[in-house]
């Protein structure tokens, strides 16, 4: 349904400038980390969320430790792990952590502390038009704070909503809000603000599970006030304990996930949803395909069919593991012709029976971005996955999944040497410690770059990649650290243009874990600032978008497709996604390459799916409220 016209550009001048590609041995980014104030201020993090907190058009940022973790906020007993930082718009950014509310407790203690805080995502619950925020916790072990004396005290607080002021203060819900679990086991390890019934009101989608810990994952449908109801089972996300399952239903990804991440978005271009949860452990990543009859709508499980669960490489027999123990039981099942071990037999870390299972042949899925890569109008998918050289090619890869263009979703994995994202390693033992990743055009060329925070161990470091694809054929190649920035472990990321100046600019946290020489002597999240824009060129355009009636506030789910004399692309305005809660900003950027006019469409996310066409020229942020004409920010 079409709910708009065809605009004429604003009346105002733009001179149409050469378009920006970069060029290897141009500069992408500079460092800006002291100059921003996260240097002075001390904030330290693997774990990045980006949202407008108090109005003001500027992003903000919470930045997390990892872990869950109280702060001690005691005067002289000081322990930080969670900023939230204020955009003030002069290129520096604010701690107002305490001001805002966010580490508010229910609990009494004996000390000031705050509430730990592990997955955060931004999205407007109630609908007045400001950003309320999830906050979700490992509630199985609790965090223990110093007390008086050499006591320690546990800190016993919960998961939860905390909503907005419109000022950037935020308060606890309810007691009885569902989202908060109370006495009941409680790990998210993601969560994604998604419309998926198109009633106007955010739902969440909350990810379960990881490292040894196989759950339900939770659909929670959201109403008018802000209030909340367990959907799971009525939408068909229900799944089976793995204690009950049998290896018919694990290979056929119906088991509980061990979940590291969420993602929701749009694979079949038909207005609904679809559900993502990536899962830990070389278990089955789990994708819920929407479908929307007159019954509403409910999801059905794609997981395999799809292609997201697992690859189709199931050779277990270079795992040197599984060579230990074949050379151990010759007379096993299989074992006949598995080759001699590269390594010393001295642990086993194999279980025949399961092991050789379609179940057990997965990877260790960190961050899912949904992003069309190709620019074909279809989201595409990059997964992130942890791999030892010792797990062999069954172990999966961090790829690209291609959109197939299907009714019922299908993905497929053309290889990362096929287009160009090959990894370098030296012979013998290496690890892939790939867990956070993001899309974003750096350059302003209309195409999606892809940037992955490789952590955790020896010879990690993030990997930029530039989009090179030419008529229709996906293409990369690596740039150079030279050219962008070199940070060993890179963990979290947090894209938005900070500044508003017309690219998007990049905040990365790190790792310490297994810490060897390429560790920095803290966690300090710095700040890269892109300098494609600053010659003044116009070819970049950035959207704000508003649901009007029977639309969520901030048009979460919106399709909106960008058509330049370049050709196409496509992104959607998403409500977090990743490991333990990744989020970057509501406000969609497109580069338009050698443009700088588009004709812009945008589905809104409502029941009828209305369409809204304009044409806008290039160098401007924009308002466009459902329905209106766009407004020049």
């Amino acid at each position: 349904m079409d709910a708009g016209v065809d605009a004429a550009p604003p009346d105002m001048a733009v001179e149409c400038a050469p378009g920006t590609f970069h060029e290897p041995g141009e500069v992408l980014f500079v460092e800006r980390t002291a100059e921003w104030g996260l240097e002075a201020l001390g904030v330290q993090g693997t774990l990045l969320s980006v949202g407008d907190i108090d109005g003001d058009g500027l992003a903000d940022v919470i930045a997390r430790r990892g872990g869950v973790r109280a702060d001690v906020l005691e005067p002289g007993m000081e322990a930080r792990h969670t900023w939230v930082l204020r955009n003030t718009g002069q290129g520096t950014f604010e701690d107002v952590t305490l001001a805002s509310g966010f580490l508010a407790v229910r609990g009494d203690y004996p000390i000031a502390v705050g509430r730990p805080n592990w997955v955060a995502t931004f999205g407007d619950v109630d609908g007045d038009g400001d950003l309320d925020v999830y906050s979700g916790i490992d509630t199985r072990t609790l965090p223990a704070a110093p007390g008086p004396g050499d006591t320690m005290f546990p800190v016993r607080e919960t998961s939860e909503l905390l909503l907005n002021d419109g000022n950037g203060v935020f308060s606890l819900t309810f007691p009885g809000d569902p989202l908060r679990r109370a006495g009941q086991e409680d790990v998210p390890s993601g969560a994604a603000f998604i419309d998926y019934d198109l009633d106007g009101h955010l739902d969440l989608w909350m990810s379960q599970g990881g490292l040894g810990a196989p759950l339900q994952d939770r659909l929670f449908k959201g109403g008018a006030r802000g209030d909340f109801t367990d959907a799971t089972v009525e939408a068909g996300l229900r799944t089976i304990d793995w204690d009950g399952a049998t290896l018919g239903d694990l290979n056929g990804g119906r088991g509980h996930t061990t979940a590291w991440s969420a993602q929701a978005c749009d694979l079949n271009n038909d207005g609904v949803p679809e559900l993502l949860a990536g899962a830990y452990g070389r278990a089955p990543n789990a994708l819920w395909q929407g479908v929307r009859d007159a019954d509403g709508v409910h999801f059905t499980n794609r997981s395999v069919a799809s292609g997201y669960a697992f690859d189709e490489n199931m050779n277990w027999q270079d795992n040197q593991f599984a060579r230990c123990y074949c050379r151990a039981n010759p007379q096993a099942p299989d074992c006949d012709g598995v080759p001699a071990p590269q390594v010393g037999c001295d642990q086993m870390n194999w279980q025949h029976q399961y092991d050789r299972q379609p179940f057990r042949n997965g990877g260790n899925s960190g961050a899912t971005v949904c992003v069309d890569l190709n620019n074909d109008g279809w989201m595409d998918l990059y997964t992130t996955e942890i791999r030892h050289w010792w797990a062999g090619e069954a172990a999966d890869w961090g790829e690209v999944l291609l959109n197939s263009q299907e009714g019922d979703v299908r993905l497929t994995r053309p290889g990362r040497d096929a287009m160009g994202l090959t990894i370098a390693h030296p012979a013998g033992n290496w690890d892939e410690g790939h867990i956070t990743a993001g899309a974003f055009d750096a350059d302003n060329d209309g195409r999606q770059d892809l940037y992955v925070g490789a952590t955790d161990y020896p010879g990690n470091r993030g990997l930029m990649y530039q989009n090179i694809s030419e008529n229709g054929t996906l293409a990369f190649r690596e740039i150079s650290t030279d050219d962008f920035f070199e940070h060993w472990r890179s963990h979290g990321m947090a894209v938005a243009d900070f500044d508003h100046d017309g690219d998007l600019d990049i905040m990365v946290g790190h790792s310490r874990a297994r810490c060897d020489e390429t560790c920095y002597p803290t966690q300090q999240v710095r700040f890269f600032e892109n300098q494609t824009a600053d010659g003044g060129a116009s070819n970049w355009v950035q959207l704000d978008l508003r649901g009007g009636p029977g639309t969520n506030t901030f048009a979460v789910g919106a399709r909106v497709t960008v058509e330049t004399s370049a050709g196409l692309q496509a992104q959607e305005v998403q409500g977090g996604y990743g490991h333990f809660g990744a989020q970057n900003d509501h406000v969609l950027h497109f580069g338009l390459g050698t443009a700088c006019v588009a004709r812009v469409t945008i589905r809104w996310p409502n029941a009828a799916l209305e369409e809204q066409t304009v044409t806008l020229v290039g160098g401007k942020r924009y308002r466009v409220q459902q329905g209106q004409a766009p407004e020049a920010l």
